[in-house]
């Protein structure tokens, strides 16, 4: 049975932290308003969460005044996939339950490979908003069995974090070749349907099982 960590656990401080002091509310509220859906859908940016007044909050209070971008994840989805990671931290505001499934970048070994053994997966309750460090390999939230492993997240990162890239972007060293967007390095696995990334994710695809416990 797999085993699923809650994000107050002691083992996810080294992946990010839980934030206090902001009332997300607000943005709770407008995420009410995008449809759900049964693929998994994402949105770098999208006005009616980057115009409203708590952008500025977060834009002062979590990104040291950098340029943002607020977006969306939503979705069904059961299976990690692939795993990337960006020259920043990411905020996501868990509006449903969900699980993220996490890694270390330390962990990739010379080759860019990562073996999905070193996988966590910690449980995020609706209403959450949690940092994930630069260092934290994710990708796209799992939803719970209860819920027909549906999701819906807010998706915070300094503006431009995967947009296109440069077709012209030269290729200086082997850690290139994970380069798949804008800030944004992407190690997939082979059976993760990430069209034109890198495969390099080596074990099991891992899915939610029938049966998890959340400690």
């Amino acid at each position: 049975m797999m085993k699923i960590k809650n994000v107050t656990d002691q083992a996810f401080r080294r992946y990010g932290k839980i934030i206090e002091g902001i009332d997300f509310s607000p943005l709770l509220k407008e995420l009410d308003y995008i449809k759900d859906t049964e693929t998994v859908e994402y949105v770098a940016s999208y006005q009616p969460l980057e115009d409203m007044e708590l952008a500025s909050v977060i834009r002062e209070h979590c990104f040291g005044s950098m340029d943002i971008e607020i977006g969306y994840c939503v979705g069904k989805n059961n299976q990690l996939n692939a795993l990337e990671y960006h020259r920043s931290s990411e905020i996501n505001l868990a509006a449903k339950d969900m699980i993220l499934l996490l890694g270390f970048q330390g962990d990739i070994d010379e080759e860019y490979h990562y073996d999905t053994k070193k996988v966590e997966a910690f449980f995020v309750p609706a209403g959450t908003a949690v940092e994930l460090y630069a260092s934290t390999l994710h990708f796209a939230p799992c939803g719970l069995k209860e819920n027909d492993y549906a999701f819906k997240t807010a998706v915070v990162l300094p503006y431009g974090t995967n947009f296109a890239k440069k077709e012209d972007h030269p290729i200086l060293n082997e850690e290139e070749k994970l380069y798949y967007a804008r800030n944004k390095w992407l190690i997939a696995h082979p059976d993760g349907g990430q069209d034109g990334a890198f495969l390099g994710l080596v074990g099991e695809n891992i899915t939610l099982e029938d049966q998890y416990e959340i400690l």
